[in-house]
Protein backbone atom coordinates (compact mmCIF):
# COMPACT_ATOMS: atom_id res chain seq x y z
CA UNK A 1 0.00 0.00 0.00
CA UNK A 2 3.04 2.57 0.23
CA UNK A 3 5.93 1.20 -1.61
CA UNK A 4 6.61 4.27 -3.95
CA UNK A 5 9.44 4.23 -6.28
CA UNK A 6 12.61 4.75 -5.10
CA UNK A 7 11.36 4.22 -1.66
CA UNK A 8 13.36 0.85 -0.22
CA UNK A 9 12.53 0.98 3.76
CA UNK A 10 9.78 0.69 5.68
CA UNK A 11 6.83 3.12 5.88
CA UNK A 12 8.35 5.97 8.99
CA UNK A 13 11.85 5.24 7.28
CA UNK A 14 10.11 6.59 3.50
CA UNK A 15 8.17 9.39 5.19
CA UNK A 16 11.85 10.58 6.82
CA UNK A 17 13.24 10.10 3.23
CA UNK A 18 10.24 11.81 1.46
CA UNK A 19 10.87 14.76 4.54
CA UNK A 20 14.32 15.49 3.46
CA UNK A 21 13.78 15.44 -0.32
CA UNK A 22 10.11 18.59 0.27
CA UNK A 23 13.17 20.73 2.46
CA UNK A 24 15.64 20.11 -0.50
CA UNK A 25 13.00 21.01 -2.77
CA UNK A 26 11.50 24.03 -1.14
CA UNK A 27 14.70 25.75 0.41
CA UNK A 28 15.33 28.83 -1.53
CA UNK A 29 12.39 29.23 -3.51
CA UNK A 30 10.41 32.34 -2.21
CA UNK A 31 7.57 31.70 -4.59
CA UNK A 32 4.66 30.41 -2.96
CA UNK A 33 3.07 28.96 -5.52
CA UNK A 34 5.61 26.96 -6.77
CA UNK A 35 6.50 25.86 -3.37
CA UNK A 36 3.10 24.67 -3.35
CA UNK A 37 2.75 23.02 -6.75
CA UNK A 38 6.12 21.31 -6.04
CA UNK A 39 4.77 19.31 -2.31
CA UNK A 40 1.62 18.23 -4.16
CA UNK A 41 3.98 16.82 -7.41
CA UNK A 42 6.12 15.26 -4.36
CA UNK A 43 3.81 13.93 -2.78
CA UNK A 44 1.80 12.85 -5.55
CA UNK A 45 4.43 10.72 -6.81
CA UNK A 46 5.50 9.27 -3.22
CA UNK A 47 2.32 7.56 -2.21
CA UNK A 48 0.30 4.88 -3.50
CA UNK A 49 -3.37 4.74 -3.68
CA UNK A 50 -4.32 7.99 -4.41
CA UNK A 51 -6.48 9.57 -6.70
CA UNK A 52 -5.88 13.62 -6.15
CA UNK A 53 -3.53 15.41 -3.69
CA UNK A 54 -4.05 18.98 -3.49
CA UNK A 55 -4.15 22.30 -1.74
CA UNK A 56 -6.59 24.90 -1.02
CA UNK A 57 -6.02 28.35 0.20
CA UNK A 58 -8.36 29.96 2.52
CA UNK A 59 -10.13 33.62 1.59
CA UNK A 60 -11.06 34.94 5.42
CA UNK A 61 -13.34 37.64 3.62
CA UNK A 62 -15.32 34.77 2.01
CA UNK A 63 -14.84 31.89 4.75
CA UNK A 64 -14.02 29.70 1.82
CA UNK A 65 -11.40 27.57 0.57
CA UNK A 66 -10.67 27.96 -3.11
CA UNK A 67 -8.60 25.15 -5.09
CA UNK A 68 -4.71 25.82 -5.24
CA UNK A 69 -1.77 23.57 -6.60
CA UNK A 70 -2.88 20.01 -6.99
CA UNK A 71 -2.51 16.40 -9.02
CA UNK A 72 -5.42 14.76 -9.90
CA UNK A 73 -8.36 15.14 -12.32
CA UNK A 74 -10.42 18.21 -11.75
CA UNK A 75 -11.98 19.37 -8.37
CA UNK A 76 -14.16 21.43 -6.58
CA UNK A 77 -13.56 24.84 -7.15
CA UNK A 78 -14.47 26.67 -3.49
CA UNK A 79 -15.56 24.65 -0.38
CA UNK A 80 -17.09 26.75 2.34
CA UNK A 81 -15.79 26.56 5.99
CA UNK A 82 -17.52 23.67 7.62
CA UNK A 83 -18.97 22.24 4.64
CA UNK A 84 -17.73 18.46 3.69
CA UNK A 85 -14.27 16.98 5.19
CA UNK A 86 -11.84 20.24 4.17
CA UNK A 87 -14.08 22.63 5.81
CA UNK A 88 -14.67 20.96 8.64
CA UNK A 89 -10.88 20.62 9.29
CA UNK A 90 -10.66 24.45 8.52
CA UNK A 91 -13.12 24.59 11.13
CA UNK A 92 -11.95 22.42 13.48
CA UNK A 93 -8.79 23.96 12.73
CA UNK A 94 -7.61 19.67 13.10
CA UNK A 95 -6.76 16.92 11.00
CA UNK A 96 -9.57 14.99 9.58
CA UNK A 97 -8.82 11.44 8.84
CA UNK A 98 -12.11 9.87 7.01
CA UNK A 99 -11.87 6.20 6.94
CA UNK A 100 -15.30 5.92 4.62
CA UNK A 101 -15.97 9.25 2.73
CA UNK A 102 -19.75 8.06 1.78
CA UNK A 103 -20.14 7.47 5.94
CA UNK A 104 -19.19 11.33 6.18
CA UNK A 105 -22.00 13.79 6.66
CA UNK A 106 -22.17 16.35 4.22
CA UNK A 107 -19.19 14.84 2.05
CA UNK A 108 -18.76 16.54 -1.15
CA UNK A 109 -18.15 14.36 -4.14
CA UNK A 110 -15.48 16.26 -6.03
CA UNK A 111 -14.39 12.89 -7.66
CA UNK A 112 -16.99 10.05 -7.51
CA UNK A 113 -13.77 7.15 -7.12
CA UNK A 114 -12.79 8.57 -3.56
CA UNK A 115 -13.71 6.21 -0.55
CA UNK A 116 -11.06 7.62 2.14
CA UNK A 117 -9.42 11.14 2.23
CA UNK A 118 -6.89 13.10 5.12
CA UNK A 119 -6.75 16.78 5.67
CA UNK A 120 -4.88 18.44 7.01
CA UNK A 121 -5.45 22.44 8.22
CA UNK A 122 -2.29 24.29 7.26
CA UNK A 123 -2.42 26.96 10.09
CA UNK A 124 0.28 30.15 9.88
CA UNK A 125 1.04 31.81 12.84
CA UNK A 126 -2.79 31.70 14.44
CA UNK A 127 -4.40 32.00 10.93
CA UNK A 128 -5.92 29.36 8.68
CA UNK A 129 -3.61 29.23 5.70
CA UNK A 130 -5.53 26.63 4.15
CA UNK A 131 -5.53 22.55 4.11
CA UNK A 132 -3.39 19.70 2.26
CA UNK A 133 -5.98 17.36 0.92
CA UNK A 134 -5.54 14.04 0.04
CA UNK A 135 -7.84 11.63 -1.46
CA UNK A 136 -7.85 7.75 -2.15
CA UNK A 137 -10.18 4.96 -4.57
CA UNK A 138 -9.38 2.77 -1.15
CA UNK A 139 -11.56 2.62 1.86
CA UNK A 140 -9.38 3.28 5.34
CA UNK A 141 -6.45 3.80 3.05
CA UNK A 142 -4.89 6.24 5.32
CA UNK A 143 -3.83 5.05 9.66
CA UNK A 144 -1.74 7.00 11.97
CA UNK A 145 1.73 7.13 10.43
CA UNK A 146 0.55 8.79 7.58
CA UNK A 147 -1.86 11.00 9.66
CA UNK A 148 1.72 11.67 11.93
CA UNK A 149 4.26 12.07 8.50
CA UNK A 150 1.70 14.18 6.64
CA UNK A 151 1.04 16.37 9.64
CA UNK A 152 5.00 17.00 9.31
CA UNK A 153 5.11 17.56 5.78
CA UNK A 154 2.66 20.55 6.17
CA UNK A 155 4.52 21.89 9.32
CA UNK A 156 7.36 22.04 7.10
CA UNK A 157 5.69 23.54 4.00
CA UNK A 158 4.34 26.86 6.29
CA UNK A 159 7.86 27.39 6.53
CA UNK A 160 7.92 28.07 3.03
CA UNK A 161 4.93 30.27 2.56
Amino acid sequence: MFQAEGYTGNKQENYELLLKQLDALLDGEPNVLANLCNAAALLNQFLTEVNWVGFYLYDKEQSVLTLGPFQGLPACTRIPTGKGVCGTAVSERRTMRVADVQAFPGHIACDAASRSEVVIPIIKGEEIYGVLDIDSPITDRFDEVDEKYLEEFVVRVTKYL
